[in-house]
């Protein structure tokens, strides 16, 4: 009786449990091959973290490499373009209204942009390089007059131009490093948040159960072997007795042998 109650509050118990960690743990039978396939799920998780968070620590240092690269692109542009278009309009002041000239002059870009990628921890960020390409024509604009202020301006155009794509390569790239780094964070967050804890957890509810089911399994052994030293003694004697056979039937009912009552 005392052991019947035992094992229904046990069952009680552990039905609380389940209820109470349902939302924490995995829906999964508590057997030893899942408590080995969550052990490994659990390396495994612990594994790919440590990776990721090698990987977020190296997109967070080119992170900052860019800021700063970008930083020093922006102030170089941003003293650059005051000084080219003051020389632009010193261009204009000494040779006059030349731009139509110049877009009948030209005939190839004097300034090509490729595009390349850089791989930085399996992410591969857009590099634009420049080439620039000497022009052989000589251009006729400023022949008359304010040619120095016009070869000036050219000058000052072409490396805002070459800043401007060096800018913008490192803004590209700051761009897709930063998506990447927000999913790494992401993932790297998700498993130290919630996969990891939750596996654990599934973990250390599928050894509770085992372990309860074998007290169970002993508890019930232990009552078998209980029961069955519990039972009387038979005596040898009267074991003997009741295997024996009477040499007459009547003997066991008290009566003589001979009956006068017996006709043969």
């Amino acid at each position: 009786g005392d052991g019947g109650g035992g094992g229904g509050g046990v069952g009680v118990e552990g039905a609380a449990g389940t209820m109470s960690n349902q939302g924490k743990i995995e829906g999964v039978f508590a057997t030893r091959m899942n408590q080995q396939t969550y052990k490994l799920k659990v390396k495994g998780a612990q594994k790919g973290y440590e990776l990721l968070k090698k990987k977020a620590d190296a997109l967070k240092a080119r992170f900052r490499a860019l800021l700063t690269e970008i930083k020093a692109a922006k102030e170089e542009v941003a003293k650059m373009m005051p000084e080219s278009y003051i020389s632009l309009a010193s261009a204009y002041y000494s040779a006059g209204e030349f731009r139509e000239d110049v877009v009948h002059d030209v005939k190839d870009a004097s300034i090509r942009v490729f595009a390349a990628e850089d791989n930085v921890a399996g992410v591969k960020l857009p590099v634009f390089t420049e080439n620039f390409v000497e022009d052989a024509q000589q251009s006729k604009i400023g022949l008359t007059g304010g040619g120095k202020a016009v070869d000036e301006a050219r000058k000052n155009f072409q490396g805002l131009i070459l800043k401007l794509v060096k800018l913008a390569s490192l803004q590209t790239s700051f761009v897709t490093l930063d998506e990447a780094l927000k999913v790494t964070n992401r993932r790297v967050n998700a498993l130290e948040h919630v996969v990891i804890p939750r596996m654990e957890a599934t973990v250390s509810y599928i050894n509770k159960e085992l372990d309860e089911m074998e007290r169970e399994e002993f508890f019930r052994l232990k009552k078998v072997v209980a029961m069955s030293d519990d039972s009387p003694p038979v005596d040898e004697d009267e074991e003997k007795a009741s295997s024996s056979p009477s040499d007459n039937m009547l003997d066991s009912f008290g009566g003589s042998a001979v009956d006068s009552d017996v006709v043969f």
